[in-house]
């Protein structure tokens, strides 16, 4: 019987046409964070990460993983990975917020982790609007074993999530210099995060350690 503390992690990254310019690093900066949470989770063997991946745009909504086990969980190409058209933001988290929301309802203790980024506004949505994603995120806030990040770039970042109540911010520059240091980041937090779930602390804001405002 499997009696570790779950913990799921949820990416929601955009693949609208603007994120073409740094397809790659998009690539290599996932497959830095995956090798990166298994090195971490041998000094946190109690427990258990499962990714799930959504890529969107305009044209479909994609699950490019789901609930896939972190120990089990190679290296991505970009083959599924082809930014163009639109920037439907609301829809997509809509769609996999509520459906992990849905799978983890009945779930025993737990803790999930929602990352969103993207480099632009949403503009594309037919089935979300701004104030229900707000308040599916506040919903879910409230209930103590969530926590959401926003990264993103060429907008306004910090204003952008707390459009839909997410505290924790990080703007980051299109270029690999910018995207490392995202990583920087986003990994220190990763590690703060999981020593945080481990001691029952509050894991709702300051993930990124300042607020990300850099």
């Amino acid at each position: 019987m499997n009696n570790k503390h779950q913990v799921h992690n949820l990416i929601i990254l955009d693949e609208s046409g603007s994120m073409l310019s740094i397809k790659q690093e998009i690539v290599e900066a996932f497959n830095a964070i995956v090798t990166t949470m298994k090195k971490l989770a041998e000094s946190f063997p109690e427990q258990e990460h499962l990714i799930s991946m959504v890529t969107f745009n305009s044209l479909e909504t994609k699950t490019y993983l789901h609930l896939n086990s972190l120990a089990s969980l190679d290296v991505i190409s970009g083959k599924n990975y082809c930014p163009q058209s639109g920037t439907p933001l609301y829809d997509a988290m809509g769609f996999s917020i509520g459906r992990l929301r849905n799978e983890t309802s009945n779930s025993g203790k737990h803790n999930v982790l929602v990352n969103v980024l993207t480099d632009g506004l949403e503009n594309a949505s037919r089935e979300y609007s701004g104030p229900a994603i707000r308040s599916l995120v506040d919903e879910l806030k409230h209930s103590g074993n969530w926590t959401f990040t926003y990264t993103g770039a060429d907008h306004d970042v910090e204003r952008a999530a707390l459009d839909v109540s997410i505290p924790n911010a990080i703007r980051f520059q299109k270029s690999k210099a910018g995207i490392d240091n995202f990583l920087r980041q986003e990994l220190h937090g990763r590690k703060m995060y999981m020593q945080k779930v481990r001691n029952g602390e509050d894991v709702s804001t300051n993930f990124f350690g300042t607020n990300g405002k850099k």
